[in-house]
Formats: C-alpha cells, structure tokens, sequence
C-alpha cells in the first residue's frame, strides 16, 4: 500500500487533537455504533485534565487507498525532546493555526525543527468560524514566520486551508460548500511525498528508535520509521548503539502498526512505515534496530540541552509514610532512571548523600508533568526550587533566555512591562495592539526571572492575562535577579491546627492552611505580610473560664485559605524550602535546620 508520513503541528489549544478525531471518523477508521471519547488520541488522563498533548503519538488513516500515518506532536516546548524525535520519522508537516490569535510561541519552535529538517508545511487556519477570526492576518503572520525562520522558496510556496476541527470541515476557500474533511485529506495525499524509504525495500533492515513504551503483555516497545528492508516477526535482529556498539541480539516477537486508535499486530514491516518492535530488553530511543549483518548505526536527531535542574528527594517529614506506600530512596531512583530512558529531555544525577537525585529537564511544566504521575503512582517526595542551569560558552558565564509571548488588557500592559524589563531583567522586543482592547507584549526573558513570575503575573492582571514561553537561545549571564519578596510564617508546633489561633494571626498575612489541619515544626502554613520569616503557634486554643460577657463569644470565622496547585508551590518556595508532595497533599516547609541555622539564615533574609 502507497504511504504518507505526516505530523501535525499546533499550539496548545489550537484545536489540534479535536481535527485528528474528525479525520478519524471521517475516513472510516471507527465503525458507526462504536463509541469514541471526545480528543480520543490524549489517552493520558493528566492530557485530559489539563487539555494539552504531553506524549507524541500515532495514528493511521486509510484515504483511497492511501495510509496516512498521523503523528499527533506536543504543543509545549518543555515536551520539546518528543517533537525532536518524531518529526525525523514524518515527510511532511500540517501547521495547524488559530485564525485569531495567529501563530504562536510554542508553534514557532516547533516550526522551526520542522522546516530545519527540509519539511514541507500545509498551513491550515483553524477555527475560521470564530467572531474574532482573521484568518488573512493570521496566514500573512504564517509567511512571515516562515521567513524569519529561514524557510527555503519551496517551503514559503506553502498550501493553506481554512476549517473548523469541531464542525468537522476544511476548503481550499474561505466561502467554501464547509461539508467535510476529504479537501483535507487530498491535499495531504497530493503535497506531502511518499517515503524515500520505500525505495529501499530490498536493502537490508534498519530502523532508528524514537519512541520507548511498554505494554503489560508482551514487555518493552520500541517504535520508530523503517529506513531500509524489510522485516518479519519472528526474525532475529540486534541493537546498536549511535557509535556503533552492539547492545543486544533477539528475536522480534511482534510486530505492531497503527490502524486507527489501536495498535494492530502486522506480518511484515515495510520501508518507509511506522512500526512498534516488541522483543528487546535492553534497547532504547536512539538506537538503531537492524539486521544482523549491518554494522554502523543511524544518525540520530541532536536533542536540545535541558535548561533547569531539580532536585527530587525522600519525604523526610513528620508525616511520611501517612498518604503513600512508595517512600523509599532505592524506588523513586529506578523511577526517575525509567522515566529518563523513555524521555531523553530528561537527565538524573545522584547526589552525594545518595538519597536525593538531581533531575533535569527543559522547563517547569514538564516537571511538574512528573512530579504529578509519580504522585499518582503512590509516590511521597521532597522537592527543591527549580534551579537554572548555566553554560560556558567562550569562558563567559551563559544562561537560557526565553521568548515570553503575553497577551494583556490595555491597562495591565504597564504592570506587566515594569515586572519583566526591571526586577526579572527582560528585554521588550515588541508590543502592539493585538484588538479588543489587548496589548501583545513579547520579550526575551532569562529562565531564572521567570521562575515564579506566573503567579505574580495573574494577580497583575486580574486573571485576565495569557502568557506563553519557548527557549530562545544561550545569553551572557545578566547578574542577581531579587527572587521572592515576602517572607512565610512557620509552624513552632507538633498538632492539628486551631481555628481561633488561625484567626488571631490573620493580621500577620495569608494562610495556606485552614482549621483542624495537620502541621508540624518547620511546615510553611502562610505568607508573612513582611520581609521576615515568623515563626507562629496555630494550635493555641482559647482559655476557657467561667466567665461569659456579651460580645466575646462570637464565632470565628476565617479567610478563605490559599491553596496552591503543585507548579505554583514549586514556583513560590525560595532556596532554603521544600515542597512536600504525598498522593493526597501538598506542603511547603523549611529544609530541617539546627536553632542556630535557622537564626543564621532569617537574618540574612
């Protein structure tokens, strides 16, 4: 059968995952009674809560007699190690945009990896039927990322198309008959060429790992694009290394391929498809699966350098062991080294105590990705404030600058401005009406200003502001950026907190916790309404006496506490803070230090 490699390309909520399902059901992939869930290709349940692809994936659709393999790539460029990879096993790319709000940051990034390996886009503009669609600003903003992005004349000669992914049509014409998806379909068909590798069918077998998964029945699997040959299951191959090193030899178990949402077994690999390997124990993304007589290796896809390091360590709380079963030191570094060999923008380090592991990773949101499934699995952890990572380029200190995209109401953009060119050392690059009364302010941002700027921004802005970050590139180091100003107020006690002490220290600032709460010695319950760290009683209860006068029996009531979700708590602790992360709770505290340290180090703050 005659084959088409595609990946799909969007910004987060640009309608990416709800245009496959439409090309699903309209090629026929699901029967007509079947039932489907809606965004059926994020089969993650944290990709259902939050509405963003985390893992890339694929699909197949069959179009007159054409495969069509879909590859559904993440929109955030802190899962920026899967884009890397998949878009090597892809002919051609669909740039799927919103007619509004045009091209966007994280779109930008993952462009420029595409059009970098030679790909040629189809631009589609999505959501045309919106009130504020303008889909002839957003195409002439497409052309002109293009360029900057150094697209050659064959990729700016680029097709578009306009649709909506909900209704489920797309047409050559902004007026078009707006029926179905087949314009689309063709136009895939027609742009994107079929795989050079299908030439190559009487070679021997090659295949370059880009994805690792794993399946409860038949164990490790490894998916990738076949380069060359031809392979049964059954057949013996072996792994190697990107220098050429032979890791193993085995026996192919099982050959799967893409049809439809699921993974079918198939005979035969062909050049130029798609397919899952299931056999190995010990290869992984990267190496080259092949024929027993081959003996040099695949290149593989350079992968971007991570940008900020964490520091995972064993919960060593006075409430350890209350909420989850995996506590130990040994379990959370066989997960950590699992999870690194699946997603190689992650790299884990052992400490020198070796009960705390160094991780790191492209960006905040991708840790907090992690933090959140290990806390499902069962996982307690301690974890440390993001920390940047720094590089020497030329024997100059460098760190990572980001191009920060924000969308603001008019009378916020002076707050904004103020916060990321003062204190957080930006640069304005450019502002400009971006209509109905918003201001489109982008900037070019050191990683370590924006550790923690999230929240100050919402409350900035009222909640009303949208902001968006991608790695731009390695910058002179820019000196002290001043992190958080407030100090917090500290638990002194062992015991379940009391509603009146609560309320009798309201006037020292804002809770975290609220009444008949448990807290201990060190645990972070507040944010002081000043500078310093205060250590505070919440378990002192009113003194009780046989006296009663009127008026002074009222009953308590307490402000709302803050609860913070995980990215905020690990964005708002400071370096001498933890954030207790259990299945069920999150907590801040200090890091456990002796009377004498703990003087030491509120004087210095």
């Amino acid at each position: 059968m005659d084959l088409r490699n595609i990946a799909i390309i969007a910004h987060v909520d640009h309608g990416k995952t709800t245009l496959v399902d439409e090309l699903l059901k309209q090629s026929g992939s699901f029967r007509d009674n079947q039932a489907v869930a809606e965004r059926a290709m994020d089969s993650n349940d944290l990709e259902r809560e939050r509405g963003i692809t985390i893992l890339a994936k694929a699909t197949s659709v069959e179009w007159k007699g054409i495969r069509i393999n879909i590859v559904d790539t993440p929109g955030h460029a802190d899962f920026g190690g899967e884009v890397e990879r998949i878009l090597s096993m892809v002919d051609g790319v669909v740039l799927l945009v919103d007619a509004a709000e045009g091209p966007m940051p994280q779109t930008k990034f993952v462009t420029s990896k595409a059009l970098a390996l030679g790909l040629r886009p189809i631009v589609v503009l999505n959501k045309v039927d919106k009130q504020d669609a303008e889909p002839d600003r957003a195409l002439d903003e497409c052309f002109d990322l293009f360029a900057n992005l150094g697209a050659d004349d064959d990729q700016l000669d680029f097709p578009s198309m306009y649709a909506s992914g909900r209704s489920g049509w797309a047409d050559m014409e902004l007026d078009g008959p707006r029926e179905n998806l087949h314009a689309l379909l063709d136009l895939i068909v027609e742009h994107v060429p079929a795989p050079a590798q299908m030439e190559n069918r009487d070679a021997p077998f090659k295949m370059l790992a880009t994805t690792l998964g794993s399946d409860p029945f038949i164990g490790r699997l490894l998916t990738g694009r076949v380069e060359s040959g031809t392979l049964k299951a059954g057949e013996t191959v072996k792994a190697l290394s990107m220098d050429g090193d032979k890791i193993e030899q085995f026996r192919c178990t099982k050959i799967l391929a893409s049809r439809g949402l699921s993974l079918e077994p198939i005979d035969v690999a062909e050049a130029g498809d798609i397919v899952s390997l299931a056999g190995m124990s010990k290869a992984t993304v990267a190496d080259t699966i092949c024929d027993v007589s081959v003996d040099t290796a695949l290149p593989a896809q350079p992968i971007d350098p991570p940008t900020i390091t964490v520091t995972f360590g064993i919960n060593d709380s006075p409430l350890a062991g209350r909420d989850g079963k995996k506590v130990q030191s040994r379990v959370i570094r066989e997960r950590l080294l699992k999870e690194a060999e699946s997603n190689v923008a992650i790299k884990v380090t052992d400490t020198p105590g070796g009960d705390a592991f160094e991780v790191a990773g492209r960006g905040e949101l991708q840790m907090g990705v992690l933090i959140e499934n290990m806390r499902r699995e069962g996982f307690e952890l301690s974890i440390s404030r993001p920390q940047v990572l720094f590089q020497e380029i030329d024997g100059t200190r460098h760190e990572p600058v980001e191009e920060v995209t924000i969308d603001v109401d008019d009378e916020y953009s002076g707050a904004v401005i103020e916060k990321i060119t003062g204190t957080r050392k930006g640069d304005l690059v450019e502002m400009k009406q971006a209509g109905a009364g918003k201001t489109r302010i982008i900037a070019h941002v050191p990683s370590r200003g924006l550790i923690g700027y999230h929240g100050e921004f919402l409350t900035d802005t009222r909640g009303t502001g949208v902001m968006n970050r991608v790695f731009h590139e390695w910058a002179p180091h820019k000196g002290d950026i001043p992190g958080r100003r407030a100090g917090v107020l500290i638990s002194m006690e062992n015991g379940v907190s009391v509603a009146y002490a609560i309320f009798n220290l309201e006037d020292r600032g804002k809770f975290f916790i609220g009444s008949q709460e448990d807290v201990y010695q060190g645990m972070i319950i507040g944010e002081h309404s000043r500078e310093n760290d205060l250590e505070v009683n919440p378990l002192k209860g009113k003194k009780l006496t046989n006296v009663r006068a009127s008026g002074t029996d009222e009953a308590v009531r307490l402000t709302t506490p803050v609860r913070m979700s995980l990215e905020e708590a690990i964005a708002y602790i400071d370096n001498d803070e933890l954030v207790e992360v259990t299945p069920n709770v999150v907590r801040l505290r200090k890091r456990h230090l002796d009377p004498h340290e703990r003087k030491r180090a509120a004087r210095s703050s």
